[in-house]
């Protein structure tokens, strides 16, 4: 059978180059700053816009609320401060006691302190005295209208009471201020009596629980002879691995007896066993021997001469002792080997008896090292509340023996005189718009300044300063496609365009196996491939259908700027990489690689992303075997180049297995030597590399290739990443030849 390995395309052929393109560095600026123009500032509020007017809106609406819940009768207010001393004397006694570092320090949390004397408790007397006056007072009125603050850090506390009303406006803030005397004097010290009381009930209930979980914990260690859950999961697991290995040892050792009980029975293993005999060697030597005088006597006498006679019936004498001897022998040798198996087959038994309790007990383990864990953790809990019960008693003892301190009026109440200055609701609604609409546009342009993405190819262009070879607008229909793709590629069961070693060894005579090992890895692709790809020139037009004209123009578009990128010769192959993951740019390779097929190329699609690969996800095709088995085994290409079953012209290698160390793989003499056979067999060869954030493999190929294709995600890649990216590629001199726009949603048809 004659064999075609894969010609060089009629590009490669026309230009005597190398297949391994030097690097030729693209210069590009740094990026502007971040001024923005009037056109920006017009697109980020029209990018923004559902941020400015939500905003504007909830803004404006409470504003509007509020005014109209502000529109009643003009209002008076009044107030009286209060030097507000802690309860507790700040002494030397407190400073003992608490080992506190500022004397002058006060102990009082205020905001504590004010919501007491808002709680309903203290002022429920209040309440029911103003009520003889004002019955349409009650606890929730009063304190919408009562205010209480803190000066500033001093120990002055100031409460302001509003109303409609001067006069209701004195008696309430009298009322209030006497209360609060008395609270300071009398009241405060009841509840700390009363709080030591509760904690000393408590006390029993949270010291009777710890002491039940102590137990049971005690008990759940005895019972299970638990200690520490992650050593004897180890000590079960190395029990079980030591009992595993001497069931293998036994039934090996079982394997052989049965072997050789199975030989001793076939003839030659009794032959085997005999010759071992000593005594039934002797037997078989005398026989011999007597033969050997019968022959030698019969030579000089006749057959009835009485000394060969004797001879005769002497060898006659000794067949039944060797016949007795063989059955003693090959009985004895029977009966060991059948001795020996059935001792090893009850070892065996009770090895993988042992095996499955244990096994058994392993697989409990994690049960009660969780119920273990459960009550180590009630435990604590519970030992956490007894400590906090014991640490508030003593706070509160402390608090009790030490000298009580009163409180002091520094401002008494007096009756308002003038009202409280009316709003202005037309000045308010204004304020209220404008500051609304600032405030949208504030949000809109700090989410904007906090967003570090491009948001258009006019702005990636700008700033990043390389060619923009393409835009490629969003695509809600290839998630779809892709998983028809992967649904045809299961119903076909795998059957790609792949040629297996066996159907290879079939193909070639054996005479040229050798002639063939010499050869470059490409000339052991299958003809059937060559010459479908050498035929075939058409795409089938169902797997367009689903797209869009946009999308599928923007490949196009892209797929003509890398072609006329250079003038001299035509792009050979191409890396498409991308400062981070999720860019897209193995959905940019795949599609680009069709419709590169499209045009009339020959293509060839490889999978380089060793880490994560996607190209067989988005393919259809099964991942078992590709580019990592071909450059560590040194397998023939033709077990790993695969043909597109709806696109006869487009091959593809996928990833394979992912390697413990990929770049190991891609840095390789292997890897390079089938670079140059690719690119000598194809028209154009896709490289689908990792991205370039903290990942060298884009870097260790692109130098064999003629450059590398980047792609950004609009809306998406972050800009200093993309910058250090490109950084790193210039610091390379690795060749750029251009970045593509990827998933722009929004004003694609200005582009």
């Amino acid at each position: 059978m004659d064999d075609y390995p894969f010609q060089p395309s009629n590009s490669d052929r026309t230009h005597n180059v190398s297949p391994f393109p030097q690097a030729q560095p693209v210069p590009w600026s740094e990026g502007q700053g971040d001024d923005w123009s009037l056109q920006d500032f017009l697109n980020i509020l029209r990018r923004r816009a559902l941020v400015v007017v939500g905003v504007a809106i909830t803004v404006m609406a409470t504003v509007v609320i509020n005014l109209a819940l502000n529109q009643k009768q003009p209002e008076y207010e009044g107030n009286f401060q209060l030097l507000v001393e802690p309860v507790n004397d700040d002494s030397s006694t407190v400073d003992i006691v608490k080992d506190t570092t500022s004397s002058n320090k006060s102990t009082l949390d205020y905001e504590s302190q004010i919501q007491v004397l808002k709680s309903p408790e203290l002022m429920g007397s209040v309440i029911k005295q103003l009520q003889i006056l004002y019955p349409e007072i009650n606890y929730d009125s009063l304190l919408a209208s009562l205010n209480i603050t803190r000066l500033g850090e001093t120990k002055i506390i100031e409460v302001s009471y509003r109303s409609n009303d001067p006069n209701q406006i004195k008696v309430v803030l009298d009322r209030v201020a006497k209360e609060y005397l008395e609270y300071s004097r009398e009241k405060k010290q009841t509840k700390l009596r009363q709080g030591i009381q509760f904690v000393e009930a408590k006390l029993p209930v949270a010291q009777n629980r710890v002491n039940q979980l102590q137990k049971e914990l005690q008990t759940f260690r005895q019972k299970y002879d638990f200690i520490n859950p992650d050593t004897q999961v180890d000590l079960v697991i190395g029990q079980v691995r030591a009992v595993t290995e001497q069931r293998q040892a036994v039934n090996r050792d079982l394997a052989q007896a049965r072997a050789n009980l199975a030989i001793l029975q076939e003839k030659n293993g009794q032959l085997a066993a005999l010759n071992s005999s000593s005594l039934y060697q002797q037997l078989i030597a005398q026989v011999r021997q007597l033969d050997v005088q019968i022959a030698t006597e019969s030579t000089r006498f006749q057959d009835d001469n009485p000394t060969l006679q004797a001879l005769k019936e002497k060898r006659e004498s000794l067949k039944p002792l060797v016949v007795q001897e063989a059955q003693r022998v090959l009985g004895t040798k029977l009966a060991e080997l059948d001795n020996q198996v059935q001792t090893l087959e009850v070892q065996s038994r009770e090895l993988a008896k042992t095996e499955q309790t244990l096994e058994q007990k392993r697989k409990q383990w994690p049960i009660l090292a969780r119920q273990y864990t459960d009550l180590q953790s009630k435990l604590q809990i519970a030992t956490d509340s007894l400590n906090r019960f014991l640490s508030t008693r003593e706070t509160l003892s402390i608090q009790i023996s030490q000298t009580e301190l009163g409180w002091q009026l520094l401002k008494a109440p007096t009756k308002p005189e003038y009202p409280v200055a009316a709003s202005d609701l037309k000045r308010n609604f204004i304020l209220g718009l404008v500051a609304s609409i600032l405030l949208g546009i504030g949000v809109a342009l700090l989410l904007e300044k906090l967003d570090n993405t491009y948001h258009s190819a006019s702005a990636l262009k700008d700033k990043v300063k390389l060619p923009l070879l393409g835009n490629i607008p969003f695509e809600k229909q290839i998630p779809r496609h892709q998983n028809r793709i992967h649904a045809h590629s299961l119903k076909e069961n795998g059957q790609e365009s792949l040629l297996t070693n066996n159907q290879w060894e079939k193909q070639v005579p054996r005479h040229q196996e050798r002639t063939f090992a010499q050869e470059s890895p490409l000339a052991r692709v299958p003809n059937h491939l060559i010459e479908s790809i050498n035929k075939s020139t058409t795409v089938s037009a169902q797997d367009y259908n689903n797209y869009s004209n946009q999308f599928l123009e923007a490949l196009r578009v892209l797929y003509a700027n890398i072609q006329l990128l250079r003038a001299e010769r035509q792009i050979n192959s191409i890396i498409v990489s991308s400062a981070m993951a999720g860019d897209g740019k193995s959905t940019v390779a795949f599609h680009l690689a069709q419709i590169a097929t499209a045009m009339g190329q020959k293509v060839l699609l490889v999978d380089a992303n060793l880490r994560q690969p996607v190209i067989h996800t988005l393919s259809g095709l099964n991942n078992l075997w590709g580019l990592s088995n071909l450059i560590s085994t040194n397998s023939p290409v033709g077990e790993v180049i695969r043909q597109l079953p709806y696109m006869s012209r487009l091959c593809a290698i996928t990833a394979g297995p992912i390697p413990p160390d990929p770049t190991q793989l891609l840095s390789s003499d292997r890897m390079k030597r089938l670079m140059a056979e690719f690119h000598n067999a194809f028209d154009l060869v896709i490289y689908d590399a990792p991205h370039l954030s903290g990942l060298a493999d884009a870097t260790l190929l692109a130098p064999y290739t003629d450059g590398i294709l980047m792609v950004v995600k609009i809306d998406k890649t972050d800009a200093s990443v993309l910058d250090r990216a490109l950084d790193n590629l210039k610091n390379s001199r690795l060749n750029i030849l251009g970045i593509v726009g990827n998933g722009q949603k929004s004003n694609f048809s200005s582009y």
